[in-house]
């Protein structure tokens, strides 16, 4: 077990959760990712809607990988990728864990100061 990694990511989630006044799991962290990345006010989603904005937290959290890239944004402003590269064979808790580094990574790059980068 990573302690570190486990450290950070616990940090991260109870930091946005405090934020947001209730408990976030990885797909309400996926959301937030989105509307972020979508830049819009925040509204009343629809269901389709929430599984587009996941998608876009995924795509741009997998970009710095290499694996999407921005192509720009429709007339309603919704951001639009294109897959560069197939993503790896991995199974469930590998697919967790590089989406919970990528968005370790994502809020560190973003400024965010609820990550300790040390284990207490």
């Amino acid at each position: 077990m990573d302690l570190t990694f486990d450290h950070q990511w616990r940090s991260l989630l109870k930091e946005l959760s405090s934020n947001y006044g209730e408990e976030l799991d990885l797909n309400a962290v996926l959301f937030l990712i989105g509307v972020q990345e979508l830049g819009h006010d925040f509204r009343k989603f629809g269901k389709q809607e929430k599984l587009e904005l996941m998608h876009i937290a995924v795509c741009t959290l997998l970009e710095p990988f290499g694996y999407y890239s921005a192509e720009g944004r429709d007339k309603q402003g919704w951001p639009h990728f294109k897959m560069n590269k197939g993503l790896p064979a991995l199974n469930a808790d590998e697919q967790e864990r590089l989406i919970k580094e990528a968005m370790i990574a994502y809020f560190e790059e973003q400024g965010y100061k609820g990550i300790s980068m040390t284990v207490s």
